[in-house]
């Protein structure tokens, strides 16, 4: 299995690519704020149970969709300061381990791009940061962290991009 393991910050475009993406290569999307959303209607944001059931719910389904043989998964991730240090490396061991690949693609964009996207009225139906101010606070705050990705990765910018294009330069770079 594949596990293409699609990160960057809020409004960047991740879960947009992503579907584009879903749409190309026939994998499964696996929206993070699935877990989260999940986690949050038990427990504090960042609390320990919190983060534990969110990287539980995580691995979880990775495992399942090794297990089911699935030829890849798309899952959309940002890196911040309640995700366990050990997550990007265990993820990887778990997908190694079991025959299959995780490819990283960075998706980043400008500022400007980024803020105007943030208070798109679709981000709040999946309950998702969409305010600048806050976005803004959290970023000055240290709220989201560098990727500890040590391995490869695509970087691509989305600034001018449409997702269907950012899609299908994905795909054709690491699907095949």
């Amino acid at each position: 299995m594949k596990l293409i393991f699609l990160y960057g910050l809020p409004g960047v475009g991740k879960l947009t690519v992503a579907n584009e993406l879903a749409t190309l290569t026939g994998y499964s999307v696996f929206h993070n704020h699935l877990a989260v959303d999940l986690a949050l209607s038990l427990f504090e944001f960042g609390s320990p149970p919190f983060v534990e059931l969110r990287e539980k719910i995580w691995h979880d389904v990775f495992t399942q969709a090794v297990s089911a043989n699935l030829d890849g998964l798309i899952f959309t991730f940002v890196f911040e300061r309640t995700v366990s240090n050990g997550f990007v490396e265990n993820t990887k061991r778990l997908i190694e381990s079991a025959g299959g690949e995780v490819l990283f693609v960075e998706l980043t964009c400008s500022t400007e791009e980024l803020e105007r996207r943030i208070e798109t009225p679709s981000r709040k139906k999946f309950g998702k940061l969409s305010s600048v101010e806050q976005f803004r606070e959290l970023k000055k705050a240290g709220a989201f962290l560098d990727p500890p990705i040590r391995v490869e990765r695509l970087v691509v910018n989305t600034t001018d991009f449409s997702a269907r294009d950012a899609a299908a330069l994905i795909a054709k770079k690491l699907v095949g």
